[in-house]
């Protein structure tokens, strides 16, 4: 089998602002306005709006969002209701021996949903991939509309060694970097990693760069406290909260077409802003800008992206591009990242734990 890994560029959305200054332009003649062009790129979130019963809200109109960046207001420049802008979807799942007694219901659930998703409704250019993760993260089928196919990648899950959910998280993400409209990662796992070389950080990272937001399904094998991974419950639901997605966490597999529903009614009543970001008096290096949507309903919940990050190198952010060198978001930490030798690989480049700075993991391909 060969490894694999993608890392390809995306250019944004993008403004061409002229700015006309009073000084001369040379060589031009005195007194003659020099006009200067800079980049500005469209931020866009996809936002899923729910009630206090957490059923989708689908009748919001444009003046009931607002968008606040750093603190600021920003005008609300691009408004889409119920989008219907294609989607590509990754399906992960955690194949790792703790989750075998589970894994007939997942692979059984999971094909109702890809059913749905792919079927009637759907946009002609949605897609899905099956991938699998355990120490290692396995493509099991690319990108596709092809439900036999998908049905069949499904029907290869197999149980193994190690759990790696921060790999798939990073791996998923640089794959859907490159993808058009909507991109999304749904994971079926029982919440604990124990071999991925990659961090919290850097999936979170990940996910930011390629827009992709989050639906972690954990599936929790024992009830009982004493049978539960909290630290990594809670890093799932963190992950799905900061990139617009959600959690849903349950004891066992058998129910899990409900927490599938949920998910394909989110997607189907998404709602996608657009904004441009201040430039002026920017900082001189990347930096992560918080941004929060806002709607005026009471007891509404809103899911949507934390923010983005902001490269003063290339006029102005917020557009999908490859993740290259991995950086943690400032102020974060992921749940297992609590040693120093942890943290220094990271600042180097090196895997987890690893002094000889290997390659970081790729995609296994059948």
């Amino acid at each position: 089998m060969g490894r694999v890994s993608a890392a390809r560029g995306f250019a944004g959305s993008s403004l061409a602002l002229a700015i006309l200054l009073g000084a001369a332009r040379l060589p031009a003649q005195p007194g003659e306005p020099v006009v200067f062009t800079s980049e500005v790129r469209l931020v866009t979130l996809p936002v899923t709006v729910k009630d206090a019963s957490g059923a989708p809200l689908g009748d919001l109109a444009r003046e009931d969002f607002q968008i606040v960046e750093e603190g600021e207001s920003r005008e609300l420049a691009f408004f889409e209701r119920r989008t219907d802008r294609l989607l590509s979807m990754a399906l992960m799942l955690d194949t790792s021996l703790s989750t075998a007694i589970e894994l007939r219901y997942e692979r059984e659930s999971a094909r109702r949903f890809l059913a749905g998703l792919l079927g009637p409704g759907s946009h002609p250019g949605d897609s899905a991939a099956v991938f699998s993760f355990s120490a290692d993260v396995e493509a099991l089928q690319w990108f596709s509309r092809d439900l036999k196919a998908l049905e069949r990648a499904l029907g290869r899950v197999r149980p193994d060694t190690g759990t790696s959910a921060y790999d798939a998280f990073v791996l998923a993400s640089q794959e859907l970097v490159s993808r058009e409209g909507r991109r999304v990662i749904v994971a079926i796992t029982d919440g604990g990693d124990t071999t991925s070389r990659w961090t919290f950080a850097d999936a979170l990272r990940a996910a930011h760069d390629a827009e992709v937001a989050i639906y972690p399904l954990v599936v929790v094998p024992i009830q009982a406290d004493a049978g539960r991974n909290r630290g990594g419950e809670h890093a799932l639901i963190t992950l799905a909260a900061k990139t617009g997605g959600e959690a849903f966490v349950q004891h066992g597999a058998q129910d899990l077409d409900e927490s599938f529903g949920q998910i394909l009614r989110s997607l189907r009543t998404q709602y996608l802003l657009g904004f441009y970001p201040r430039i002026e008096g920017s900082a001189s290096k990347e930096l992560f800008r918080d941004v929060e949507v806002r709607v005026a309903r009471d007891g509404a919940a809103v899911f949507s992206r934390s923010g983005y990050y902001f490269d003063p190198g290339e006029g102005t952010s917020g557009s999908r591009r490859a993740p290259t060198a991995l950086r943690p978001m400032p102020g974060t930490k992921g749940p297992t990242e609590d040693s120093e030798a942890s943290d220094k690989d990271r600042r180097q480049g090196r895997p987890k734990g690893s002094p000889d700075g290997r390659p970081r993991p790729g995609i296994v391909r059948p």
